[in-house]
């Protein structure tokens, strides 16, 4: 081989092991994009159920594990109409009870707010209740007043109240209006009530002229309208309807007036302050020496008696009538006098019981229950689902929700004061009921 064709193939052989040495890499085999390593793989927290979505249009109460489920109470808990609140109260701290002071799995968590028996009063509380975005659903209010005052308020921030004693017709009445979409009653409507009464008036005691006395409220400016126009449509006169103030203490003009119209009958469905102050001096006025009293609801309290004195006895009182309620009555007295050592303070008690119970019921129905405990009420459903409440069995009755929120069994009697001393209250007591019914 000659030197110059031996330099030309050297010269070849070099650039050939250069060139490989310069090669790109990708020339090497990749790893298949399929056979990731191992730590790209999903974890296995992936593959638990996804976090409920709320869509509810009014939201929902996210209750955590560890949390409770909160549910309110307002109505009037002080002054002189405190015992009709407190009495309802504790309606629900029994229902509370009965379910072993649990739902789903969480403490049940009852708070309360002083309502006053004002509309003002019912405005204050609702405005803080609204705040609160914990509350599942409330229980309230005590009177009419107050719900006329917050309604608007707690409908408007998506919660749904049951009130066990409001009675004024209006508040569940067909066109009553979108304000009272979150807001039902276990309580009768004194469209019954006042009925109830006037007939009582005139078919038992025989009357044909009446008068009434309201102090302003929704509640008794309502009722006793319902009773005059009932009480007229038998037969019977209606000779006069005064007006006082609830903060008034002297009745004597009022009275006088009423006396000079010559009445059978004075039906005065107020509450205790002014029923009080009209009952201990209604005899002191020439002409009324024997007129026959009667109120409503509102002053069925041994407070009453305390504010009346002795002119208190054998006054009549129209209230649901007890002893027609279909559940277990005499349970819940038991219940009721283990617990707080004595008899009911008023009438709404057991329509409080049922109404924590309608809505302990519904929140069973529409609640969102996640692995860990944490749960989700929406609270739409929650409002539809108390709506839909149909046949339940509850103390006063069978009760069955309508689309303009009445759910009570509306049945009066009418019951008579046997003893002015305020320590005999116990229209339970089966032996020697204080005040007694006496009609029908």
């Amino acid at each position: 081989m000659s030197k110059r064709l031996f330099a030309v193939l050297s010269v070849l052989v070099l650039a050939s092991m250069l060139f490989a040495a310069c090669a790109p890499k990708a020339t090497e085999a990749p790893v298949p994009a399929t056979e990731a390593p191992e730590a790209t793989e999903a974890p296995e927290a992936t593959e638990a159920p996804a976090m409920y979505e709320c869509t509810d249009p009014l939201g929902c109460v996210k209750i955590a594990s560890d949390e409770p489920l909160h549910i309110a109470y307002w109505g009037v808990l002080s002054g002189a109409d405190g015992s009709l609140g407190e009495d309802s109260k504790r309606g629900v701290e029994i229902a509370i009870d009965d379910k072993g002071g649990k739902l789903l799995g969480h403490d049940i968590l009852l708070t309360t707010e002083d309502a006053l028996c004002t509309p003002e009063g019912g405005a204050t509380a609702a405005s803080k209740l609204a705040t609160d975005t914990s509350i599942v659903a409330l229980v309230g209010s005590s009177c009419s007043d107050e719900t006329v005052g917050g309604v608007a308020t707690l409908t408007n921030a998506g919660l749904t109240t049951v009130s066990p004693s409001n009675t004024r017709p209006s508040l569940s009445a067909p066109d009553r209006g979108p304000d009272y979409d979150g807001y039902l009653r276990t309580a009768h409507s004194d469209a019954f009530q006042g009925k109830a009464v006037a007939e009582f008036a005139y078919n038992f005691l025989g009357v044909r002229k009446a008068a009434t006395i309201h102090d302003g409220s929704a509640y008794a400016q309502a009722l006793q309208q319902v009773f005059a126009d009932n009480f007229v449509a038998l037969g019977g006169e209606i000779v006069a309807q005064e007006a006082v103030a609830k903060d008034a203490t002297d009745m004597k003009p009022v009275l006088t007036t009423i006396a000079s119209k010559g009445p059978e009958f004075l039906y005065y469905p107020v509450f205790v302050a002014v029923g009080g102050y009209i009952t201990a001096q209604v005899r002191d006025v020439a002409g009324l020496e024997e007129v026959k009293l009667a109120g409503s609801d509102g002053i069925f309290t041994a407070d009453f008696l305390k504010a009346s004195g002795p002119n208190v006895k054998g006054v009549y009182l129209s209230s649901p009538d007890f002893s027609a309620f279909t559940g277990d009555y005499a349970g819940f007295i038991t219940k009721h006098q283990a617990k707080y050592g004595g008899s009911t303070l008023s009438t709404f008690h057991a329509h409080a019981y049922d109404a924590a119970n309608i809505i302990f019921a519904a929140i069973e129905k529409v609640a969102v229950v996640e692995a860990d405990g944490t749960i989700y009420i929406p609270r739409t459903a929650l409002r539809e689902a108390i709506y839909a409440t149909v046949d339940f069995a509850g103390i006063t009755g069978n009760l069955s929700c309508s689309a303009s929120g009445d759910c009570g069994a509306p049945v009066i009697a009418m019951y008579e004061v046997m003893n002015d001393d305020p320590a005999s209250w116990n229209p339970a007591d089966a032996a020697n009921p204080n005040p007694k019914k006496v009609w029908p």
